[in-house]
């Protein structure tokens, strides 16, 4: 099947920005990215786009209106579409069967019977949303159990590999892109059909073909792997600040060993996002409903030192504190879960916020790019804080981060924003209340220059050294 319209169910962080891409390398293919959301599609059609990437606003100005349409005539995009990308939100399940690890796929069966409803020719239909292993079955089995004379389908599995904040550039120099599909003439048909629109731009050897089981699965245990590298060197951390060792140095010395490679080694406070946690609960569940106990246990305890990782972080910060940060004054710096991007989705800055509203401290927050209302959403969401009172009445976002640090008795670092090294930490030492400390949860900053100022220093995976600085006792929970 030749390639001349693409419609993409879906315009979020996935399909947004992989549909702008592909218009842009594919300017002999018409792109229509749909969605049910007014206000999302208003945003895509105007100046100010939902999404912050950099490099995705030129792009999509280069080929909004020539061959990439944001629309939400979702039956439209549908009928013309030769070709169906399904990038659809996929949570946890907050509730039933499998709650709290297992992928929700109502979206995905509603875009299945969208599609189902409204195609009058065949399609070749890709998941390109994060999906347990196989959910191109049941998308299968929803559009052939609904299938009209002389239509049909080919379903496919496209995974998306994004890591926000780099997402432009992943997609125009992707490390590989990986397509599955079912290994009959039909299915491989298909799979051709998709690896030719890749090829406008992605050198061959770089798109894998495989069955699309294996696809699946390849993307959650990519990023269970990565997830488990995080995990791996914040567990090293701990170990380093009881024995005097750096973990920068540690991280240093096994990264430079070819078999493990120097990424993904930075310790931090913990990592977030979109899908780091939910895709390895995903696998846990998986590995629970296949009857490996074990294999489940093993993939659960990247999930517990990510949370651990958070929660000794904010007992450091209660500890040094006095034991105490009830009604103190307490700056956050960053609240999204990385640099160079607004989404705060399982921030740590979130959780770290958590615990000490829990100890009735007052939060100020400053974040560069994410929204005051958005903040306040995650705050009091029901899995965070069920006193919504209260978290207005303890919690200020800030616009400027020396007003967020005046009267306070910390700084706290949650993300790795470039413009955190660059600022006066003179000038905020001078506004702070003593003795002044500083939390680097992300090990951006000068902490040498920072304990000369006067600063009581404590960061993830080192003793810093320094004279006459009061160490309370822990408090016991």
């Amino acid at each position: 099947m030749t390639i001349k319209k693409i419609c993409c169910i879906g315009a979020g962080y996935v399909g947004g920005p992989s549909c702008s891409v592909i218009a842009y390398k594919c300017p002999d293919i018409t792109v229509n990215v749909v969605d049910l959301s007014v206000q999302r599609i208003a945003q895509w059609n105007s100046d100010t786009l939902p999404i912050f990437e950099p490099g995705l606003d030129a792009i999509v100005k280069q080929v909004r209106n020539k061959n990439l349409f944001f629309s939400t005539d979702i039956t439209a995009g549908i009928k013309e579409a030769d070709l169906i990308f399904i990038c659809v939100n996929t949570p946890t399940k907050s509730f039933g069967l499998g709650k709290g690890r297992a992928a929700d796929l109502k979206y995905i069966e509603s875009a299945a019977r969208m599609i189902a409803k409204d195609a009058t020719q065949s399609k070749i239909v890709v998941e390109k949303s994060t999906v347990p292993v196989k959910a191109a079955e049941s998308i299968s089995n929803i559009l052939r159990a609904n299938q009209k004379p002389g239509v049909k389908y080919q379903v496919l599995s496209n995974p998306e590999f994004l890591a926000e904040g780099t997402a432009v550039k992943d997609l125009l120099e992707p490390d590989r892109v990986l397509i599955g599909g079912e290994q009959t003439p039909e299915g491989l048909q298909a799979i051709e059909s998709l690896v030719w629109v890749y090829q406008h731009w992605v050198p061959k050897e770089n798109v894998i073909t495989m069955n699309t089981w294996s696809s699946e699965l390849s993307k959650l245990a990519a990023n269970a792997f990565l997830a488990q590298r995080i995990s791996s060197i914040n567990a090293m951390s701990a170990v380093c600040e009881c024995t005097g060792a750096d973990v920068s140095e540690v991280a240093h010395a096994i990264g430079t060993d070819s078999r493990i490679g120097n990424k993904f080694l930075k310790a931090s406070v913990g990592f977030g996002g979109s899908c780091f946690q939910k895709d390895v609960l995903n696998l846990v569940y998986l590995c629970e409903c296949l009857n490996l106990p074990e294999v489940a246990a093993y993939w659960q305890q990247v999930i517990n030192i990510n949370e651990y990782q958070r929660r000794r972080f904010a007992n450091r910060i209660i500890e040094c504190l006095f034991n105490t940060v009830t009604d103190k004054k307490i700056a956050i710096f960053g609240f999204s879960f990385k640099k160079d991007t607004g989404d705060t989705r399982e921030s740590a800055a979130i959780y770290i916020t958590k615990y000490l509203l829990d100890e009735g401290a007052q939060i100020r927050i400053y974040d560069p790019k994410v929204e005051t209302d958005q903040i306040f959403r995650e705050l009091t969401h029901p899995m965070i804080c069920d006193d919504e009172e209260k978290v207005k009445r303890l919690v200020t976002v800030c616009n400027d981060p020396y007003v967020t640090a005046e009267d306070s008795y910390a700084i706290v670092i949650c993300t790795e924003w470039d413009e955190f090294v660059t600022y006066d930490y003179k000038r905020l030492y001078d506004t702070m209340l003593k003795p002044a400390y500083v939390f680097d949860g992300r090990l951006i900053l000068d902490h040498e220059k920072l304990i000369n100022l006067g600063f009581h220093v404590e960061t993830i995976g080192k003793r810093l050294i320094r004279a006459n600085v009061h160490r309370p006792i822990a408090a016991t929970n």
